[in-house]
């Protein structure tokens, strides 16, 4: 009887260990440092809970204390669920023999704190299954609700979960995503350099940096909807916050707290010093939830025989045996302020953060086209440089204003998204200010080129019956191109919807902010339009852009059909989120890695093979210039010149002006029989050659002069090559 008694108080003593546990420090350690009460009237308020399990010592240490408005005896029922599904229920009383809790029977008026570790034997601790301690973000919930032994009122509910430490949120994951991202830079750089999106007509490769970093985007947007996500999910997501500006930086978030204070800023419970202590918890993304989402662990289910040592139970103070304070904050966070406050970034510094950063990125920039510029020049001063630099070296602040907008356009959804949260969430009455002023310079800049390129193009299309000039001439490429040069020319007007397509987004998911569903199928709504334009238009300029952009789209649409079914109205059972959480994870990841693998494929190809572009456009001015230096006896003026290659306009005779790709145009030539017969060439290739068998001597013969009369009449001709408005043999009228 006794063992089994013993058995039951250990029991409870591990459970309630369970229940109170989070982060771990190490692969055999679950520890804990935050839990939330969840019963608004509680009599009891739990103020603190670490408790932590070696399974290498075999050892619980725990720590707990709180408040109690009086003293009293009560029923403790301990639920613990994994994966929403109930693996443990017991109800018991503190004061009775076989489940004696001497911190809880009975609870002492005011406050009360208790410290001390166990340990637990060998037998029982195998028990736990080591797929507990491996497996990342464990989805599971442990509810304590505590009611009075007589009249059956509740008395306190407290909420918590437990992980093994090992999560997707990891720094390994950030630096590949970012190195992914600077080699898509490094390759659309080089392509410029060498030619190709920088030469006239030229396309950015497949995939360029606009396409990574907007796909790094999407991830991270992903995680700022207000969604019950399965942990490991949302600890992936927050792997590319770094794409959308968010950068952890505890000094520079200590500078924006100083600079919200001094602005009208309420620093209380939003501070980088307040949310470094703080415990995250996940609202389900309903108006009134009190459900809660935490990283947790199956409990330890069974009865586990201790040794109890260094024990400490006081009351009336909140003093732990080492004399330290242990008051603890939770902090109930969900969608846009529970994915920033994760990379300890207070809620209402987001914009200034995402401002600074910006701030930092085009300072680095400039100083570094200026640096290049510098050693261009000292180089020019002492040995010549490759021909590809003298472009920079004449251009380099026209470069650094492309840059400049090509940033704008990337951040341009993320900038949208971040100045409305500023808005309805910030309290600072500057950042307000700069949110409203950089959203209003940023639109004004693309409204700008927006209307500048279509003005071009109406220009061009009157003028000339198309828009090729925008690729073909070369001054309006090197304006423009950075928003048109992957497209193909008929679909020049393309980025049009793409800037829409990011100012929806970006409105959706700040605007919805709160309400999961709204901002869901908004963003299905959006996506679905974005993947029927391209899947109709395939406006890319290569076969590979078509499919790689139509297959990103693709997977987009299914992410936000799979979010659906974490939105908590649906009731969708959490073992099946944690599934597509999985699925989710596994297909972006593979979409990443094909990225990654293009992006050297491509580095490979620019490296070691002569850009078409420039090929075909160096080829194209050699043709030109030839045919404008030919002359009447130029041996290269043959009959035996191909007709189909497009250089077979015969030397010598008016050629229209180059259409890029196409054929030179043949002016017709105009001149038609005059009054007395053929009129003489306008050219004068033949003004002074022999006569053609007639004579302009007195014949004594009137026969014979009858016999000129047809050679008076007769011309000199060339051949007739067959030539598109080539000479034809004439016949006398």
């Amino acid at each position: 009887m006794r063992g089994f008694l013993g058995r039951e108080r250990n029991h409870v003593l591990l459970l309630l260990a369970a229940l109170f546990s989070a982060n771990v420090l190490a692969g055999n350690i679950l520890s804990s440092s935050g839990f939330t009460n969840c019963e608004n009237n509680a009599t009891i308020t739990v103020n603190n809970a670490n408790v932590q399990f070696d399974r290498s010592s075999l050892t619980v240490t725990f720590d707990v204390s709180g408040t109690s408005s009086a003293q009293q005896k009560v029923i403790a029922d301990l639920t613990v669920s994994a994966y929403g599904n109930q693996v443990y229920q017991k109800t018991f009383n503190p004061c009775d023999a076989s489940t004696f809790v001497a911190q809880l029977c009975p609870v002492p008026a005011g406050t009360f704190s208790a410290q001390g570790s166990q340990i637990i034997p060998t037998s029982f601790a195998s028990q736990i299954p080591g797929i507990a301690f491996s497996i990342p973000d464990l989805d599971g919930e442990a509810t304590l609700k505590l009611t009075a032994a007589d009249g059956g009122q509740n008395l306190a509910c407290i909420q918590s979960g437990v992980t093994n430490g090992q999560s997707l949120q990891l720094p390994a994951v950030t630096y590949v995503a970012a190195g992914i991202a600077g080699g898509a830079l490094l390759l659309t750089g080089l392509s410029a350099l060498g030619g190709g999106a920088g030469a006239v007509g030229g396309h950015s490769p497949t995939p360029s940096f606009s396409t990574v970093l907007l796909w790094f985007q999407g991830l991270a947007m992903n995680g700022m909807m207000s969604v019950n996500y399965p942990p490991i999910y949302r600890s992936f997501t927050k792997n590319f916050g770094f794409s959308t500006g968010l950068v952890p930086w505890t000094a520079m978030q200590t500078s924006i707290d100083n600079f919200r204070n001094i602005t009208g800023g309420n620093l209380t419970a939003n501070n980088v010093q307040y949310l470094q202590n703080a415990t995250l918890v996940f609202t389900d993304g309903s108006s009134n939830a009190t459900s809660f989402s935490r990283r947790s662990l199956l409990s330890l289910a069974d009865a586990f025989q201790f040794e109890a040592r260094d024990v400490a139970v006081s009351e009336n103070n909140t003093q732990t045996s080492n004399g330290n304070s242990t008051t603890q904050v939770t902090q109930i966070v969900h969608g846009i302020s529970g994915y920033v406050e994760q990379l300890t970034i207070p809620q209402a510094n987001t914009f200034m953060t995402v401002l600074l950063i910006f701030a930092i990125v085009i300072a680095v920039i400039t100083v570094s086209i200026l640096l290049f510029k510098v050693i261009l020049e000292t180089w020019a001063l002492f040995a010549s440089f490759p021909k590809k630099l003298a472009g920079f070296r004449k251009r380099y602040w026209s470069i650094l204003a492309k840059t400049i907008v090509n940033l704008i356009l990337l951040l341009y959804g993320v900038w949208t998204l971040y100045c409305i949260f500023q808005f309805t969430n910030g309290d600072s009455w500057a950042a307000k200010l700069l949110a409203g002023v950089t959203l209003g310079i940023f639109t004004a800049v693309l409204g700008f080129f927006t209307f500048r390129i279509w003005y071009v193009a109406r220009k061009y299309k009157m003028a000339e019956g198309d828009t090729s000039a925008l690729y073909e001439n070369k001054e309006t490429w090197l304006k423009y191109s950075l928003f048109y040069d992957s497209y193909k020319k008929q679909y020049w007007w393309l980025f049009m919807p793409g800037i829409v397509y990011m100012f929806a987004k970006g409105c959706v998911i700040a605007a919805g902010d709160g309400h999961g569903l709204t901002q869901t199928v908004g963003q299905l709504i959006i996506e679905s339009l974005m993947f029927l334009l391209l899947l109709f238009t395939r406006p890319y300029a290569t076969k590979g852009g078509n499919w790689l952009n139509i297959i990103i789209q693709v997977v987009r649409g299914l992410s936000v059909v799979s979010i659906l079914l974490f939105v908590e109205t649906f009731g969708i059972a959490q073992t099946t989120k944690t599934i597509t959480g999985v699925i989710l994870i596994a297909v972006q990841s593979a979409l990443s890695a094909v990225l990654a693998i293009l992006i050297a494929v491509n580095a490979i190809i620019t490296c070691c093979k002569e850009n078409p572009h420039r090929k075909r456009r160096k080829a194209a001015e050699k043709l030109n210039r030839e045919f404008h230096n030919l002359t009447p006896l130029d041996a290269r003026n043959s009959i035996s010149i191909d007709p189909s290659d497009g250089k077979s306009s015969l030397p010598g005779y008016p050629m229209g002006p180059y259409k890029g790709s196409k054929r030179y145009v043949p002016i017709p030539n105009s001149a038609g029989p005059g009054r007395w017969g053929p009129r003489e060439s306008d050219d004068h290739l033949v003004p002074s050659a022999a006569d053609m068998g007639h004579s302009y001597d007195r014949s004594p013969s009137q026969d014979s002069r009858a016999v000129d009369t047809e050679s008076l009449t007769r011309q000199p001709t060339v051949p007739d090559v067959g030539m598109p408005g080539g000479y034809a043999e004439r016949r006398v009228l």
